[in-house]
């Protein structure tokens, strides 16, 4: 799925940015699909230092921002790393699938309708926006759709700039819930799997069936509403995809965010679709933590990324 919205040369290191810390890190290859973390760390970030935002501004002091970045950098002992990709806030990007009403006769009605389509559907016009997509297989009646994820130019020229500034390359820079949903692909299987990957305002939901996204969903919520929101999330599921003869029922849920509770989200999935689903642990999806104190949750989305060096 990542590899063909933008075809970079992959580096095998990734930066993760959050509101509350940065994370830097290196993976290892250890086996077919497996994969372990060379080197890492993680800082905390001051309080108003980064807001994450579609529109805003995200960062309050560059300068502030750098230092943390050296630091973290300097901790996980890649100062020589110049090439990286780079997982943003959820908040920071749009993500969602452009559903065309007619196929397009040319490249330039495409181009045409992918901006009326991205305007309508991220809330800024296309031309404030850094559009990533990938065309993806037809809907159930038929019509051309493309996965697409949006950066307003303002936001994402604040992140680039402090990387040019490190003189470092950002070959690849994406939202944080795409980045993790590349330890869900499987090309081989047709399977469903579904992220759920929390936000600061609620939660972003991808599903995916083997390595191509079928719904995506942004769902704005308080921590007390979450339970609920998720619980309509999978019911929708079950009405919509699941039925009794169909061979692609949900199998893996992958919950990433430091408030879920998986224990709580296994009952909820178990209620909502009337059988028991796994929720997946690091190394079921291929990524070996250290014994140390590194979070899943801080690791995931770079983690995501640097896997791809692989590829």
């Amino acid at each position: 799925m990542l590899e063909n919205l933008i075809k970079p040369n992959y580096p095998k290191a990734a930066l993760g940015l959050e509101q509350e810390s940065v994370t830097a890190l290196a993976l290892q290859k250890e086996g077919r699909g497996r994969f372990g973390i060379r080197q890492a760390a993680t800082v905390e970030l001051p309080q108003n230092l980064l807001t994450p935002s579609f529109t805003e501004q995200n960062i309050a002091s560059s300068e502030e921002m750098l230092v943390l970045l050296d630091e973290v950098i300097t901790n996980a002992g890649l100062r020589r790393q110049k090439r990286w990709s780079v997982a943003l806030p959820s908040n920071t990007a749009r993500t969602a699938i452009l559903t065309l009403d007619q196929a397009p006769t040319s490249k330039e009605e495409l181009a045409e309708i992918i901006d009326w389509k991205a305007e309508h559907t991220f809330g800024a016009p296309s031309g404030e926006l850094r559009i990533s997509r990938r065309k993806i297989k037809p809907d159930a009646s038929g019509k051309t759709r493309y996965f697409a994820t949006a950066v307003k130019l303002s936001v994402i020229d604040e992140y680039e700039t402090l990387f040019e500034t490190l003189g470092w390359r950002a070959g690849l820079i994406m939202p944080r819930a795409v980045s993790e949903a590349n330890w869900l692909i499987d090309a081989k299987k047709q399977s469903d799997s579904l992220l759920i990957s929390s936000q600061t305002d609620g939660f972003v939901a991808l599903l995916l069936r083997g390595d191509e996204p079928t719904v995506v969903r942004s769902v704005t919520c308080t921590e007390s509403e979450r339970d609920d929101e998720i619980y309509r999330l999978l019911m929708f599921y079950r009405d919509r995809f699941s039925d009794s003869s169909n061979e692609n029922l949900l199998e893996k849920l992958l919950v990433v965010g430091k408030n879920f509770k998986p224990a709580r989200l296994k009952e909820i999935a178990d209620e909502a679709l009337g059988r028991t689903i796994a929720i997946l642990r690091p190394e079921d999806v291929g990524l070996n933590m250290p014994v140390q104190t590194l979070s899943f949750d801080d690791v995931a989305a770079p983690a995501g990324l640097a896997s791809l060096g692989w590829n």
